[in-house]
Formats: structure tokens, sequence, C-alpha cells
């Protein structure tokens, strides 16, 4: 048997990794600027992360959700703590597709609607119901098609308002930052808008903060920028540093009845406990703040007048979720600073560089980027 080839693979085999930096099979060392999609929130191999999952599975690895887990109540606490919905509830999963799905799924059971609202250019997933939400086409089979999500422009408030005026939507889902599309924000005027739509029609706002949620923007969730609350928001990639888990945090509108959601593996132990020493690093080593000064210096060096706009069409995003735009003359560049410079980073089409680092990454880390770009400009 061989695997099934789904992925254009780069001839690149990853085998140890410390913070930002990684090592291959021969010894050849790379510095990770993209986190395996956002995912490495607190580094390779950060020695606290590391001992906690090493003892917990000392411990115990795995049992069935059928029995209490203080774990998940930690977890659930914690996570209210740090991202200021203290108030909600907290189902877990093991993954952000999964988060999407129940999150549309509890906004359906709430309001008793079947029917979702979501915008050009979105990517939640690639199960049935999220990748009916995603907008692109290529990524749903006969199976997947739906006549239950609609999709209008991302910030076009009128075609919105006119979608969400027949009462029909049981939720509106939108990325806090969309990450696979390039980087594009919804803008905070469009978001309050939407919150007050949302509640004017009857249907649930459910933020999925998947890829832009757990500090990464300089905020815990990028959503919050705009000074709204949403009613559900979806959470998983960097909320566990590598190790499976994802999350939905759920207003307490929405009341919980027994077998409306399950999971076999969400919230076992190992998940927890990675989750939970996410938020130690975070919380210990002012990540969420990191972010946002890292950030910024990576905007400063790319903006007009900065000394490498010149490759740029456009910079897009926040904090350390950054999209770059690159000028036709250098749709190369991705490929030349991996292959030739040894930096890891994402792309979404031909022309746009995706960053998205560890929380951890230092200003020297950045500058070296920065001197690698210059010196392939």
């Amino acid at each position: 048997m061989e695997l099934f080839k789904t992925y254009r693979l780069w001839d690149i085999e990853p085998v140890r990794g410390l913070g930002t930096a990684l090592w291959d099979k021969d010894g050849k060392e790379y510095t990770d600027l993209y986190g395996g999609h956002a995912v490495i929130s607190i580094g390779h191999s950060h020695p606290h992360y590391v001992k906690m999952l090493s003892e917990q599975l000392s411990k115990l690895g795995f049992y069935s959700n059928a029995v209490q887990n203080s774990l998940q109540k930690e977890l659930a606490r914690r996570l209210g703590k740090a991202c200021g919905y203290d108030d909600y509830s907290l189902f877990l999963c093991n993954s952000g597709a999964e988060a999407n799905e129940n999150a549309m799924k509890l906004a359906s059971f709430h309001t008793g609607k079947g029917r979702i609202l979501a915008f050009g250019k979105s990517f939640h997933g690639r199960t049935s119901g999220a990748v009916a939400a995603t907008d692109n086409p290529k990524l749903r089979s006969p199976f997947n098609a739906t006549s239950n999500v609609t999709f209008v422009p991302l910030n076009d408030l009128d075609s919105t308002e006119k979608e969400l005026s027949s009462g029909e939507y049981a939720g509106v889902i939108i990325e806090g930052i969309q990450g696979v599309a390039g980087i594009y924000e919804p803008s905070d005027e469009f978001l309050k808008e939407l919150r007050r739509l949302c509640s004017a029609y009857g249907a649930m706002l459910i933020l999925d903060e998947i890829q832009s949620g757990y500090g990464r923007t300089g905020k815990f969730f990028a959503h919050q920028f705009s000074g709204i609350r949403a009613d559900i928001i979806t959470t998983a990639k960097g909320m566990g540093n590598g190790f499976p888990i994802g999350g939905v945090l759920i207003t307490p509108e929405i009341k919980a009845e027994y077998g409306m959601l399950g999971t076999t593996f969400g919230g076992n132990h190992l998940a927890c406990t990675a989750a939970l020493a996410v938020l130690d690093v975070i919380e210990n080593e002012h990540l969420v703040e990191n972010a946002a000064k890292t950030g910024e210096y990576f905007r400063t060096a790319f903006h007009p007048g900065g000394h490498l706009h010149k490759v740029l069409k456009e910079y897009r995003g926040k904090g350390l979720m950054i999209g770059l735009e690159i000028k036709d003359e250098y749709a190369g560049l991705r490929d030349r600073l991996l292959f030739e410079k040894h930096y890891f980073t994402g792309a979404a089409g031909a022309h746009v560089i995706r960053l998205l680092p560890s929380l951890t990454i230092s200003q020297k880390t950045a500058e070296g980027f920065m001197a690698a770009v210059e010196s392939l400009a």
C-alpha cells in the first residue's frame, strides 16, 4: 500500500524542531515562519509543553467522554479567562472543520432554521458541512453540495442585509481574518453592522477564529478589534501547538441537551494537557503582546516608504497573520526563500506569501527574514 497522493510535497523532511528552527533529515537548518498552517503557536518542542505532555502520558493518555475529566473543566475555565468569554461554555473536539460543523449545527438547533450565510473566498474546512460553507467549488463533491448555504461578498453590507432580512438564516459564519483566501479582513464597521443584523433578524453570529485566534493578531481573537461579541466562536490550530484539538465557545443563550453534540476523541487527556500548556506559555511569555509588537515590525518594514515595499503590491493582516501580495516580477520569491535562504512560508495562489510564525518569534528572527527578502529583491 502507498499513500493517497493528495498533497504536493516539497522534497524536504523536517525531523526536529526547536522554537522557530527546523532541521531536515540531512541536518540542514530552516527558519519556520509558517508554523504548519498557523498551528505552532508556542514554538517547536517548547520545554514546558514537552514536560506537561510527557507527564500526562505517563499517567493517562485517553479515556472516553463517558467519565469525568477535570482537565476539560480546567481548560474551559482558563480559556474563558484568557479570551474574555468566561460566561460562555466550551465544547471540545478534534479540528477546525469539526468545530465549524458543530457551530453551524448549534445555530440550527437553537433557531430552528436551516440556512447559513457565508462569504466569498471563505474557507471553513473540508468535512461535509464545513466545505459546503467554503467558497471553493473545487473542494465540494456532489455529495457536499447543499442549497442551505448562500455566499455574499465580504464587507458587502447591502447584500448581507438583503439575505438576512428574509429571516431564514440560522447563522452567519465569518472568519476573523480570511486566511486561505490570502489574508482578507472584514472591516470593523462591517463586523459591527453584522452583529446588529444578526441580532435584528434572529441569526447566530459564528466567528471562525481557527487560524486568526489564540493571540495571533495581537488580540486573543481577531474579531475583538471591532469590539463585538460573537454568539459562537470556533478555534483549533494554535490551540494545541500541533496536538489535534478544537473548540466551540457557546453563548449562554444556547442550552445544552444530552446527545446534542458528541465526539470520541475530543477533549481527551493529552489534548487538554497540550492546550493548557499552550495557555501557560502564552500567558507567562506575554505572547499576545509579542504578536502585536513583532507584527508591527513586519508591517513597518514593508509599508510604503519602507525599504522592502518595492516587492509588494499590498501588505495585509494583523499581528502575526500576514499576507504579502508580491509584484509580478517577484512571483518566484517564496520558492527562492525556501530553497536559497531556508525560510518556510505559506502561500495563497502564486502571488501571496503568508507568514504565520510561532507567537514566540523574536525581532532578530524577523530581521533575518527581512535581510533574506532584501537579498533576493
